[in-house]
């Protein structure tokens, strides 16, 4: 079992930064593949970066490429977003998502991940 818990989310104006955390505990010692989702009004949950605990390149979505990136800080058990030159689009509810072993799916797919944090709100004005 592995419990997520994100935090970090709030209001911007478009350009502006945030980054956002996600403490993981329980079962992460044998590594795990982590995730961010975002999922805005009326659209459905779509993965942003996604990285493995154990090692291993990250990989983004198209729309964030170039402005977000993924990090994990070890000494915390804590996964990272960075996110800079934010834009209105952006404006979504949060997740962290982690699955373990390392997964053979889409890892951009909500299908693919077993654990969930509760989500942060991250609204970006214009």
């Amino acid at each position: 079992q592995v419990q997520l818990v994100e935090s970090g989310g709030g209001s911007v104006q478009a350009g502006g930064s945030l980054r956002l955390s996600c403490a993981a505990s329980g079962d992460t010692d044998r590594g795990i593949y982590m995730s961010w989702f975002r999922q805005a009004p009326g659209k459905e949950r779509e993965g942003v970066a996604a990285i493995y605990t154990g090692g291993g390149i990250p990989y983004y979505t198209d729309s964030v490429k170039g402005r977000f990136t993924i990090s994990q800080d070890n000494t915390k058990n804590t996964l990272l977003l960075q996110m800079n030159s934010l834009k209105p689009e952006d404006t979504a509810m949060y997740y962290c998502a982690a699955t373990s072993p390392y997964p053979s799916g889409d890892i951009f797919a909500s299908a693919t991940y077993q654990y969930w944090g509760q989500g942060t709100q991250v609204t970006v004005s214009s």
